[in-house]
């Protein structure tokens, strides 16, 4: 479990993408009331001064956005995917860019930022270069999953922060069904059971974010395409790392994953506590 006085930690390469990731993790912790804790992994003695350089270059860009803010930082020694997941065991959150370059900046390219999105102990926010930061509003997708639930708390906890709209979506689609196609009968009877599962998802943290003006749809289709289709207008969208089966099945790792390299706005991964203690 974490807490508030830890810090959130970023994922430091060198790379543009890792400076735009620390950038987002600058705003995301004066909301929050957090330190910033920047960690660049370097394998090879030979290049400790660039690493050097480089944490400090971003935690120096850091502070001049938020001189506030506590920001430091750590020469982590060891493969990038381990020592990042070891750092996510003390943040609240963990903060990556989608891509970096060669030689020591091979610590964050997209396949160690899906591990760690999909392993870390923490919730994991990954950033792209070039994606733009919107102002619209916070989107989870569900599937009454208890991954599900913890990125539905998460979202509605970013969505008040941030003063944001919250839009919850579930998506659901014959593929997820054992019983292979549907008749339309059954397509009907499915969604007015998706329906009724999102609607009592939501409900049930209502009481606790009453402030939180939220939106929710229940459709059937693709969910990678679905949920990346809503990410064109949030400035975040929330999934979990692990669903179940039945029409529920729509957070297996494949949709996460999925999700993580198309949508065209920061992803946060989380996963439950379940999940985590394994």
């Amino acid at each position: 479990m974490t807490t508030p006085d830890q810090p959130i930690v970023v994922g430091i390469d060198g790379s543009e993408d890792a400076v735009h990731a620390a950038n987002w993790a600058v705003a995301e912790a004066d909301h929050r009331g957090a330190a910033l804790l920047l960690v660049i992994v370097n394998d090879d003695p030979a290049r400790a001064s660039h690493a050097e350089s480089a944490v400090h270059k971003a935690a120096a860009k850091c502070r001049a956005m938020a001189p506030h803010l506590a920001v430091d930082v750590e020469i982590a020694q060891g493969r990038p995917v381990e020592e990042l997941l070891r750092h996510s065991r003390k943040a609240q959150l963990m903060v990556l860019g989608g891509r970096g370059h060669g030689g020591f900046a091979d610590a964050l390219l997209g396949g160690v930022s899906s591990a760690v999105a999909t392993h870390g102990s923490c919730p994991v926010v990954v950033v792209r270069r070039g994606v733009p930061t919107t102002v619209g509003p916070v989107a989870v997708g569900v599937d009454g999953s208890e991954s599900s639930s913890a990125a539905l708390r998460f979202a509605f906890e970013e969505a008040r922060r941030a003063g944001a709209e919250l839009l919850v979506r579930e998506v659901w689609h014959e593929g997820d069904l054992l019983a292979g196609p549907l008749s339309p009968d059954e397509r009907d009877r499915v969604q007015r059971d998706v329906e009724q599962s999102l609607a009592e998802q939501v409900s049930a943290l209502h009481e606790q974010f009453p402030d939180v003006r939220t939106r929710q749809l229940a459709q059937r289709g693709h969910p990678v395409a679905a949920l990346t289709d809503v990410g064109r207008d949030a400035q975040l969208l929330v999934v979990g790392h692990r669903g179940r089966g039945g029409f529920d099945g729509v957070f297996l790792g494949s949709v996460a994953d999925g999700v993580l390299h198309h949508a065209p706005c920061p992803i946060a991964v989380v996963r439950s506590s379940d999940d985590t203690a394994t």
